[in-house]
């Protein structure tokens, strides 16, 4: 008989696990170079639609057909009987939709590590492949009643299933693809190729780690019944608690390691915690999931540096060593921390060998048929994009794209569409002439007097902290027309020694702020003296103030030139 409540549990985390594309998608773009956005953003709406109807003709019959303990069956469309597997009360329909965005969720993985350089094409292609042989075959052994599961091993809601499939992936993908142009300098050191956007990147964490309330606690499939209230009610609390605890892990670590505590590791550590407490997270305890939380942030911060600087994997978010190494690491120790049957709770090491073999199995599976599918891409299509198209960017090169933010930067110019009162309105403007734009009279205004031609163009490269204090400055000396700009720059100190996920980053470009100033009436010594009395500091990166001569200056809406078009309306 069908559940109400527990078909609306399944519904609700399907809609929850959905939504992790978002913030997928949101993370990958902001630890990667604004010229690719487009392309990263392609890829997670792609995977997803490519993968459900994968899912849906071969996907879900190989994973939970009642075939044998490898393969399920060939089912397309779902038309067979699955009440063998179906949890109590939810209709295949709601189940369906439950595992299509699982799989997508393993599928997504991948294209993090292997941003900024992968044909989309050929994303597209193994993309495809993940979605409907390799995910579903490897899940059948864990979830559809194949020889992993009988063996007695634990992959509640996907650690390895899921995470650890996309992670191997992402590994052999990286190696195959090679690094980023740049990454790498003439003796193998990294470099820092720092991610455009921080703020999207964390927008991209915090909806992954909210979904993932739905991806574990859903899973239960169920929300009836004394036994699985509690479940669901402390699923939520270990999977919350071992995030936190690998947050707070990794800042610590990273303050002791970097001299200072790193942002974007700290942000993968989140997401190493959530990663690893996924497979025991019905199984530990509340103490268990902060203790595993402690080991995932440590283990963050070592694996990414590992792949990074010893085998020269590079992988732009961390994918391989958030999903990949916490994925299996956090399954084998559901075998050490579960409490019933845990090494820790004296259930012995049978249950560890198993969650080990597992772990391995299913690696080793993956990384072999992967690799078949991307050698076959690589060798036929091509696998990675031209040096030209990745300096150049991807959004351009591979959609079309100018720019993913090109009216940030270049404003919307006379050709955008308007609704028609707007569109007259903007022709009747066009056709003014300029003396009738405004009520003014147009005066002669080149002087006679050789002080009032003498025009001054002051530029000041300031640190940002100061700027409140310089314009408060020249105010007081009367100059109130500024144009400001925020730069990045670099002196003879070549910036800080800043860290950037554990590299150094080369001659770093700190951000300043560049104030101009045209002077005509107040004299350039006064302007000087009262910049350099708000700007002094007696350190360096104090700035620089540059002086240059303006031949004239012309005030566009009255017509006035030289001193006059400086000065304030009465």
């Amino acid at each position: 008989m069908l559940s109400s409540i527990n078909t609306i549990w399944v519904l609700l985390g399907a809609a929850l696990v959905f939504f992790m594309q978002a913030g997928f998608a949101m993370c990958e773009a902001g630890f990667t170079r604004a010229k690719n956005t487009g392309n990263i953003l392609m890829k997670n709406l792609m995977d997803f639609s490519i993968g459900t109807p994968a899912f849906w003709i071969i996907g879900f019959g190989v994973m939970f057909g009642a075939g044998n303990g490898i393969f399920g069956w060939l089912d397309p469309f779902v038309m067979k009987d699955y009440s063998h597997i179906l949890p109590d009360g939810v209709p295949v329909m709601a189940f369906l939709i439950f595992q299509t965005v699982f799989c997508a969720t393993s599928a997504t993985i991948v294209s993090g590590s292997m941003a900024e350089r992968t044909k989309f094409s050929s994303y597209c292609i193994y993309s495809l492949c993940i979605s409907l042989f390799i995910y579903p075959i490897s899940g059948h052994w864990i979830w559809g009643g194949g020889w992993l599961s009988s063996l007695g091993f634990h992959d509640f809601a996907g650690s390895t299933a899921v995470h650890m499939v996309g992670g191997v992936c992402a590994l052999i993908g990286a190696k195959m693809l090679g690094p980023r142009i740049g990454k790498y300098d003439k003796n193998g050191n990294p470099r820092a190729i720092l991610g455009h956007d921080l703020a999207i990147a964390a927008l991209g964490v915090f909806i992954l780690w909210f979904c993932w309330f739905g991806f574990n606690g859903c899973s239960t499939v169920g929300f009836t019944g004394d036994d699985t209230i509690l479940s669901a009610s402390s699923i939520f609390v270990t999977t919350n608690l071992c995030a936190a605890v690998a947050c707070c892990t990794t800042m610590i670590f990273t303050w002791l390691r970097y001299k200072k505590p790193d942002v974007s590791m700290t942000y993968n550590a989140a997401l190493a915690g959530l990663v690893g407490i996924t497979a025991g997270c019905d199984q530990v305890s509340p103490i268990g999931a902060a203790i595993m939380g402690v080991i995932f942030g440590i283990v963050i911060v070592l694996s990414v540096e590992f792949f990074d600087k010893v085998v020269k994997i590079d992988d732009p978010v961390g994918a391989i060593s958030v999903h990949g190494v916490c994925g299996a690491l956090g399954t084998i120790l559901v075998g050490v921390f579960a409490v019933n049957g845990g090494l820790l709770y004296g259930g012995g090491f049978k249950f560890v060998g198993i969650q080990i073999l597992g772990v391995l199995s299913v690696a080793i599976y993956v990384a072999i048929i992967i690799t078949i599918v991307f050698t076959i891409i690589k060798k036929t299509i091509g696998l990675r994009v031209t040096p030209e198209e990745e300096i150049q960017g991807l959004d351009s090169t591979e959609h079309g794209l100018a720019s993913s933010y090109a009216d940030f930067f270049m404003p919307a110019v006379k050709g955008t569409t308007f609704s028609k009162d707007v569109s007259e309105l903007i022709a009747d403007a066009d056709n003014v002439p300029v003396e009738k734009a405004v009520p003014v009279t147009k005066v002669s205004t080149v002087s006679n007097d050789v002080d009032k031609n003498k025009f001054t163009k002051i530029v000041m490269v300031i640190k940002q902290e100061k700027f409140e204090a310089l314009k408060d400055a020249m105010n007081q000396i009367g100059v109130t027309g500024i144009t400001v700009t925020q730069v990045l720059g670099a002196g003879m100190q070549k910036g800080n020694g800043e860290y950037y996920r554990g590299v150094p980053v080369d001659i770093s470009l700190l951000p300043k702020v560049k104030v101009e100033v045209v002077v005509c009436k107040v004299p350039v010594e006064t302007v000087v003296e009262a910049a350099k009395s708000a700007l002094y500091t007696g350190h360096i990166g104090d700035g620089k103030i540059f002086i240059y001569d303006v031949e004239n200056v012309i005030k566009i809406r009255t017509g006035e030139e030289g001193y006059d078009a400086l000065q304030d309306e009465e």
